[in-house]
C-alpha cells in the first residue's frame, strides 16, 4: 500500500509533523476511512474549539457542551449505528494562549487519545493529528517604527508585531529535528 500512513500506528495521537493534510485526506480515501478535519486557528476558548470542532466534524450541538459530550459523540453513536472503515482525524492550529493553556490543550488531546483506545479495542483504526497555533500579536500600522532598542520586536513584511521571545518553530523540519526517536531523520541527514 503505497500511503504515507504505511508507518503509523493505527490508533494513536500525534503532531502532524511532514504530514500535509491533503495527504492525509487522500490517504483516508484511499484507505476508505472517515476523513474529520477542523481548523481550530479563530478559537479563543474552550467553548470555542469545542464549538468549531462540532461544527466542522458535524456533529449535533450538544456535542460542543464540554469535553465529555465530544468523547461520547465520536464513539457509541457511531459505533452503534453499524460498522466503520476507519477514522483520519486533523486538528489543525490548536490554540496556545493563555485562555487554552497547556492544560486544556491536553484534556483535549486526552479525549482524542481515549477516542483512539476506544476504536482500537474495537479493531478500528482511529489516527488523529493536530499542531499548535503560534502566537501572534495583532496587526499594527507599517507607518509605526520599532524602537533600535527593542530587541524582542520585529516588524515583518505583513506590518505586524511579532514578539521573538515567543516565537516557535513548527515547522516539519524542526519538529523532526525535535524528536529524539525519529532516527530516521539523523540517519538520513549525513
Amino acid at each position: 500500500m503505497d500511503t504515507p500512513l504505511r508507518t503509523v500506528k493505527t490508533n494513536i495521537v500525534q503532531s502532524i509533523r511532514a504530514f500535509h493534510v491533503t495527504d492525509l485526506q487522500s490517504s483516508a480515501s484511499q484507505l476508505g476511512h472517515h476523513f474529520l478535519y477542523a481548523n481550530l486557528a479563530l478559537a479563543q476558548s474552550k467553548q470555542d474549539v469545542l464549538d468549531l470542532i462540532a461544527q466542522q466534524f458535524t456533529f449535533p450541538a450538544t456535542t460542543s457542551k464540554n469535553f465529555d459530550s465530544l468523547y461520547d459523540s465520536m464513539t457509541d453513536p457511531l459505533y452503534k449505528s453499524g460498522t466503520q472503515p476507519g477514522f483520519i482525524v486533523v486538528l489543525e492550529h490548536i490554540p496556545a494562549h493563555a485562555k487554552f493553556d497547556k492544560e486544556a490543550r491536553e484534556q483535549l488531546l486526552d479525549i482524542f487519545r481515549e477516542t483512539a483506545d476506544y476504536w482500537s479495542d474495537r479493531k478500528v483504526a482511529f489516527r488523529c493529528f493536530y499542531s499548535f497555533s503560534v502566537a501572534r500579536t495583532p496587526k499594527v500600522g507599517l507607518e509605526k517604527e520599532v524602537d533600535a532598542a527593542d530587541s524582542t520586536i520585529d516588524l515583518s513584511e505583513t506590518g505586524e508585531k511579532m514578539p521573538t521571545d515567543k516565537l516557535v518553530d513548527v515547522s516539519p523540519l524542526a519538529l523532526r529535528m525535535s524528536s529524539p526517536f525519529n532516527s530516521g531523520y539523523w540517519l538520513n541527514a549525513a
